[in-house]
């Protein structure tokens, strides 16, 4: 199963391909992060934002996109802006016939880390061992979609023993 997980952000969108085989073991394919700059007109940060996920679809070939639920808490700029960058991804994920799996953000951060509190650092030095990685990933948006990622492929496994 390849799995594109997807940390939503306008300003910044982590990304990660992540591949789990029938061992279930997990490889990471690739991931970056999609910045656009706040000067830019928000049509042309969306469409950005939507030229860049298609292309990473088209070249990977996922079969699932999993992200992150939004905040409710975050300040209403920070929830617009996430918004507007989540429409995006689920229209992406909708146009490439791709489903789409939502996952709490503490249940994302339990399942990498053990712990549904952690913080930044923790899931990037988690991702960092569990995924084999040489390096901690940063920004940490990277991490996240990381950490998405990996919390689908550990739901989808344990939904397969059931």
């Amino acid at each position: 199963m390849i799995v594109l997980g997807i940390d939503p952000g306008l300003a910044r969108c982590g990304w990660a391909v992540i591949e789990q085989n029938a061992r279930k073991d997990n490889k990471i394919i690739d991931f970056g992060c999609i910045e656009t700059k706040a000067t830019t007109e928000l049509p042309q940060r969306l469409t950005a934002l939507y030229s860049t996920l298609e292309e990473i679809i088209n070249k990977y070939k996922p079969h699932v996109v999993s992200l992150e639920k939004q905040y409710l808490f975050m300040n209403n700029k920070s929830v617009l802006a996430t918004s507007q960058a989540r429409g995006v991804i689920v229209l992406v994920a909708a146009r490439n016939n791709l489903p789409i799996r939502e996952y709490n953000p503490k249940l994302v951060k339990m399942s990498v880390t053990g712990y549904g509190a952690a913080d930044k650092q923790q899931i990037q030095r988690m991702v960092k061992i569990l995924l084999k990685l040489k390096e901690i990933p940063t920004p940490d948006d990277i991490a996240d979609a990381m950490a998405v990622g990996l919390c689908h492929l550990n739901s989808a496994s344990l939904n397969l023993k059931l």
